[in-house]
């Protein structure tokens, strides 16, 4: 849209009403971490409730997945734990053998589904998952602005299995999920491209 002001960015807008805490934490989390406060710790909520409402109403699955997945999961995801630089958390293995932090719930979905039969007549299964991300963002060479390539965040995420009986199926899943997403950004007024 066209304003006749210049509109504020999030961080900005966030820090102005006290409901985002991004400065100053390097003593207590480090950099790229954030606190939210009052209306924006509700207004998370709300935004994970309504579209895990949206979704449970059109036949979801809903899932709740472990934070700490093992190393084999990952890979099975096109994942590798052990790169340089890691895109992913090691838990100390000297304790924790092969353990690391799920950036995103999809890792523990599939890791549901890697040893679990489903019936064909049962395809398509939609999950949808609301979990706390865990990243190791690496350098891009300028500093991340406000709630973007932070190191942990909440999000909810749909995720599909389909059968490949007639080849089109994923797409077929891929294109009613962006239907969705849509159909979210629209109910919230959201503008999206």
């Amino acid at each position: 849209p066209v304003f006749d002001f210049k509109p504020k960015g999030h961080l900005e807008l966030g820090e102005g009403l006290d409901i985002i805490r991004q400065r100053r934490l390097s003593h207590v989390s480090g950099h790229r971490s954030y606190y939210l406060c009052g209306a924006g710790a509700l207004l998370q909520h709300a935004l994970v409730t309504f579209t895990l409402q949206k979704l449970l109403s059109k036949g979801f699955l809903p899932m709740t997945v472990p934070d700490l997945l093992r190393g084999a999961v990952f890979e099975g995801c096109g994942v590798q734990p052990s790169a340089t630089p890691s895109p992913v958390y090691t838990i100390d293995p000297a304790r924790f053998e092969d353990l690391c932090l799920a950036g995103t719930s999809e890792v523990g979905i599939a890791g549901y589904f890697m040893d679990h039969a489903v019936q064909l007549q049962d395809l398509p299964v939609r999950v949808v998952c609301s979990s706390t991300c865990y990243r190791a963002e690496t350098d891009t060479g300028r500093e991340p602005w406000g709630l973007y390539r932070v190191h942990q965040f909440t999000k909810v995420e749909m995720f599909g299995l389909t059968a490949a009986e007639r080849g089109t199926e994923s797409e077929e899943l891929l294109d009613e999920f962006l239907g969705l997403q849509k159909e979210i950004f629209s109910e919230l007024g959201l503008h999206y491209r």
